[in-house]
């Protein structure tokens, strides 16, 4: 039953800022800029496990991660804006923010920040 709820709720924001979109895009682009994802993951891990190094060690994790991912919002529309095709501009923007994941993680540990 929890897991319903969290995947009911989950599908429920995503579903409100596409909705949004249609109608309203710089609404429904707060919305989707907000971290509801982490406040959510924050919630469920906190409620299942009552630890709050866990959710310390995920919002580490979660700040880090923010850098690489941004990668994603430059490149879909710039590939966008050279006409690729909407898929396939999907799919290799998340293809470069995936390399880009990588190499984050590779110089992370390099530079011996652990904390994710």
């Amino acid at each position: 039953m929890q897991l319903l709820l969290k995947v009911l709720i989950s599908a429920l924001i995503i579903a409100g800022v596409s909705e949004l979109g249609k109608r309203f895009t710089p609404v429904a682009a707060v919305l989707a800029s907000l971290p509801l994802t982490s406040i959510l993951a924050f919630i469920w891990l906190y409620a299942e496990t009552k630890s709050n190094q866990k959710v310390i060690d995920l919002s580490y994790g979660i700040f880090w991660m923010v850098i690489p991912s941004l990668t994603f919002f430059i490149a879909l529309p710039w590939l966008l804006k050279k006409e690729i095709n909407f898929y396939w501009a999907l799919l290799i923007a998340s293809a470069f923010t995936a390399v880009f994941y990588f190499g984050f993680i590779y110089l992370l540990d390099k530079w011996e920040i652990n904390k994710f």
